[in-house]
């Protein structure tokens, strides 16, 4: 089973593709997209789902899995909530047009399935996703957030060969 991870944002969407290989969870490819603050944000958009269309057609994942919108202090920044959630919007287009079935997690649901504990630091993630995927760099916060997105779903889609392995 091959998984492709998305960490949705505005200005920087991490997206990795881990596959299920056995017993073992070995990453694809991992990366981020980048659009510059300047962008009008109707292109970033554009420039998000052309990009993961890119990562699926080359990686052809079987399953998606994404971070939902964390809603702690959204009532502070409602304009960043919205953001955000179109930055989604046309992430989750990209997986619609390929058919691609996807799974929600919250970051806190994220975070403890790899660390132990909802409240994981962003290096702490890192830190892990290096380790367990056995990479020999350390992947920029946005992707290693997507692949960890990706380890918890294969991690809770109760797949038997990876019990025991968390």
């Amino acid at each position: 089973m091959i998984v492709l991870g998305i960490d949705p944002g505005s200005q920087k969407t991490g997206w990795g593709v881990v596959e299920v290989v056995r017993r073992d969870l070995v990453a694809r490819g991992w990366g981020v997209v980048r659009m510059p603050s300047s962008q009008p944000f109707y292109e970033r958009l554009l420039k998000i789902h052309d990009e993961l269309c890119k990562v699926i057609d080359v990686h052809h994942p079987d399953e998606a899995a994404a971070e939902g919108i964390f809603a702690s202090g959204v009532t502070q920044n409602y304009q960043s909530a919205l953001k955000l959630g179109q930055a989604r919007g046309a992430a989750l287009v990209a997986l619609a047009r390929a058919g691609i079935p996807l799974a929600e997690y919250p970051p806190a649901e994220v975070k403890k399935s790899l660390v132990g504990h909802g409240r994981a630091e962003k290096w702490q993630i890192q830190g892990m996703i290096q380790s367990l995927l056995k990479l020999g760099e350390t992947p920029a916060e946005d992707a290693a957030d997507a692949l960890a997105v990706a380890v918890c779903h294969a991690f809770r889609a109760q797949l038997p060969q990876l019990r025991g392995l968390r």
